[in-house]
């Protein structure tokens, strides 16, 4: 039954893709919007086709990619070590909390004009930014994880003369496990924009910058397959954390 649902779902998603897809062709093929600023999808696949048998979209597409995957293993990895110590440590929460709160709603597309004057228009300026923003979701998530941890966990953990490492790798971190996995999902999806932006600002290869450029030159095709391939590194790197999530957090749906 469960499988026959999906099935639907995945059909009924399907069919609202393809009208979309048939709505926008129609809107193209009739003229409604200038062919300058909406092409149809048929020229704007042909444009995608040719970008990627060319090597230019691909070399664009790596790039992009690359940042993005580098800036938010950055943040993962400092966000959930540090949530870690905060989290578990009532004091710094105490002690932390309004720093965390004041720089928590910071754009981080508006530090780049900073991080440009200290690390000038590079790509470690890039990373720099795509780690910053996408840290925030991660950091705050896991210090909300880890406060959030049954007491009594702890107790039993106390009782058991767990060390503090031990408790936060055997108790701690398996409850905190769900919010931790969902900072990294929304943290991926904020490091793919700051990417985008960011080589849009630095004019580094990536599909940024060639959206950007297609825009100036009026290459609509080339734009909209830029935003199609940019559409699909989003999905396709959201459903590949969610199946991990499944399969890391399994426990959660056994009896």
């Amino acid at each position: 039954m469960r499988a026959l649902r999906r099935a639907l779902w995945l059909l009924a998603s399907l069919i609202v893709a393809a009208g979309f897809v048939g709505l926008w062709q129609a809107v193209a093929d009739h003229r409604l919007i200038s062919p300058v600023f909406l092409p149809g999808p048929d020229r704007a696949w042909a444009a995608l086709l040719r970008g990627f048998e060319r090597g230019t979209l691909t070399a664009n597409l790596l790039g992009t990619v690359e940042r993005m995957v580098l800036g938010w293993i950055l943040a993962s990895a400092v966000g959930v070590a540090l949530g870690a110590v905060i989290g578990t440590s009532p004091r710094l929460r105490a002690y932390l909390g309004p720093l965390l709160e004041f720089l928590r709603p910071l754009p981080a597309s508006a530090l780049i004009p900073v991080a440009i004057a200290v690390l000038g228009l590079s790509d470690g300026m890039v990373l720099a930014v795509v780690a910053f923003g996408s840290l925030w979701p991660v950091l705050l998530a896991t210090v909300h994880g880890f406060a959030s941890v049954e007491p009594r966990l702890y107790e039993v953990a106390r009782a058991l003369q767990l060390s503090r490492a031990a408790t936060v790798a055997r108790i701690a971190l398996p409850s905190a496990g769900p919010d931790i996995l969902a900072g990294m999902r929304l943290g991926l999806t904020v490091a793919l924009i700051l990417a985008v932006v960011c080589e849009m600002l630095a004019a580094r290869e990536g599909l940024g910058n060639w959206i950007l450029l297609s825009a100036r030159s009026f290459r609509a095709p080339d734009l909209y397959a830029g935003v199609i391939v940019l559409g699909a590194v989003g999905y396709g790197s959201s459903a590949l954390l969610a199946a991990l999530e499944r399969r890391v957090l399994a426990w959660r749906s056994s009896p």
